[in-house]
């Protein structure tokens, strides 16, 4: 009988739960930004609601609506939401600015 190996993923980071109003652009299909917020974030992402589906490694922009921050950023997953919607995962690629979670030294 083949021995299984149990792997547990922890966060190095835990998220915070913080609504943050967001700009997300670079879609594929659909051009322009969308104008959404956060549900979490850390210092190195966050999980944003967005009106389109994404494809995990997908590119894409990242910013704050107030201007303070901005990063090149990856999808690290896609979840539907129940109902309308999905939840993505961001990793930020390219942090400029000032997020709300300071980045470790």
């Amino acid at each position: 009988m083949p021995l299984r190996t149990k792997f547990v993923f922890e966060r190095v980071e835990q998220r915070i739960l913080m609504e943050i109003p967001v700009l997300i652009a670079g879609h594929r299909d659909v051009p322009g930004s969308e104008s959404t917020f956060t549900q979490n974030v850390s210092a190195r992402g966050a999980r944003v609601i967005s009106a389109r589906y994404w494809e995990q490694g997908d590119a894409l922009k990242f910013a704050s609506r107030t201007g303070e921050f901005r990063s090149s950023a990856r999808v690290a997953y896609c979840q539907s939401l129940q109902g309308d919607g999905f939840a993505i995962g961001v990793e930020f690629l390219d942090p400029k600015g000032r997020w709300v979670v300071q980045f470790p030294k």
